[in-house]
């Protein structure tokens, strides 16, 4: 695996850390937080790229799988967000405008698929928005 190649997982692997401290802001992750996230997946981020894993498989389904261990292990939220965090300060140049405006759109869908966002949601929303603006 060439170096672009395994920056261009770890992308994936490091949003799929960022979404699910999104959905877990309230302390829980919800079955359509979880259906929201799956469908923009398969609906967007597919088509982002050509990457595949070393299986072959499109490599935006390692969101999936890393948000899908994140659940299995119930990591902290916040430091989720902050493994997203250094990996995007880090890596600045892999954020083009159209994939900082994906994972805003797939942050706000996961937050509002279940009763809407609330306070906890609300303020990972905000520090995200900080964070790609800067």
């Amino acid at each position: 695996m060439k170096n672009t190649e395994k920056v261009g997982m770890e992308l994936y692997e490091n949003l799929g850390k960022l979404f699910y401290a999104i959905a877990k802001a309230d302390s829980r992750i919800h079955g359509k937080e979880i259906g929201k996230l799956r469908n923009f997946i398969r609906k967007y981020w597919l088509e982002v790229d050509e990457l595949e894993d070393e299986f072959g498989s499109d490599a935006a389904f390692q969101i999936e799988s890393v948000f899908d261990w994140a659940v299995d292990n119930d990591m902290d939220s916040d430091a989720s967000f902050q493994e997203f965090r250094e990996f995007y300060k880090d890596n600045r140049g892999m954020f083009s405008a159209f994939i900082k405006v994906l994972i805003l759109d797939t942050a706000n869908a996961i937050s509002n698929s279940f009763a809407g966002k609330n306070k906890a949601e609300l303020v990972m929303l905000g520090k995200l928005e900080l964070l790609l603006k800067d």
